[in-house]
């Protein structure tokens, strides 16, 4: 997370306390404090605490699992790219070349679908292709190490489907309704009560404010962890796995590009040995 990211919840959170405080000063002034200070009122910010540590761990729940996904998603790719070019050094002649530029850029995909900039109905196809690419190297490739290549592929289709799902699914919307509902009407509350000395008052009602507001708006940020697409997200999971991978298999792709095009000048390049007639 870059410096501005990380305090850019807090300064839009401060800007609706800002509003709440005003409202408090407006009210102040025109004598429109017409709440008394009741003991039910601490009852009703417990409910509401009580309620968002439930959102809390819910959505907690899903965040660490989605720490886990862009490495699992690494792995994968990884994996597929070292098992093909095990093939090619276990048979020289093996065309391997496609299947590697394959999962280069559907290492660039994924990076780009975690943006949004590909549907997940295309990125899926993308993996399909794979099989494509298995079929070809068959004549090349154990039955075994085909076996392996497909169980990795299945995998990585697991997981991208598992990630669209964290991403897409909201966690009982019902609750969230009911604590916005709640933080709003506690706001309202401090607003219209009347606590004296009115500066302890402003103090209360910006620091009660602040802790509601912040944690709604914190649970609804982790509740998708790859939010990057979004302005406003802050909490999200680091790409850098994925990333780092996608770095190494352009450069796995990139060298294999070069031996097949150093073999292929090899077998057109004409034998200047011959003796001249």
């Amino acid at each position: 997370m870059t410096p501005h990211n990380r305090y850019r919840l807090l300064l839009q959170v401060s800007v609706f306390v800002a509003v709440v405080i005003g409202a408090k000063l407006i009210f102040h002034s025109l004598g429109w404090e017409i709440i008394p200070v009741n003991p039910l009122f601490p009852g009703i910010l417990a409910a509401n605490v009580f309620l968002m540590g439930f959102l809390l761990s819910g959505v907690m729940s899903d965040f660490k699992e989605s720490e886990r996904l862009p490495g699992e998603l690494s792995a994968c790719l990884e994996n597929l790219a070292q098992d093909v070019r095990g093939i090619r050094m276990a048979r020289p002649e093996a065309n391997v070349g496609p299947c590697l530029i394959l999962l280069s850029q559907l290492s660039r995909d994924i990076l780009s679908w975690f943006h949004k900039k590909h549907g997940t109905a295309e990125l899926l196809e993308h993996v399909n292709e794979l099989t494509l690419q298995f079929a070809a190297m068959e004549q090349w490739a154990q039955a075994v190490l085909l076996v392996r290549l497909k169980q990795e592929q299945g995998n990585l289709r697991r997981t991208l489907v598992r990630t669209h799902t964290i991403r897409e699914t909201s966690f009982v919307s019902s609750g969230y309704l009911l604590a916005d509902l709640i933080t709003i009407l506690l706001c309202i509350g401090l607003v219209l009560s009347k606590i004296e000395p009115f500066y302890e008052s402003l103090f209360f009602v910006g620091v009660i404010s602040y802790l509601m507001i912040f944690l709604i708006m914190l649970i609804r940020d982790l509740d998708n962890p790859f939010g990057y697409y979004e302005h406003s997200s802050v909490e999200n999971v680091s790409l850098k796995p994925l990333e780092e991978a996608a770095d190494r298999l352009a450069q796995i792709a990139s060298i294999e590009t070069q031996t097949l095009k150093g073999s292929a000048e090899q077998c057109t390049a004409p034998d200047t040995d011959l003796p001249r007639r």
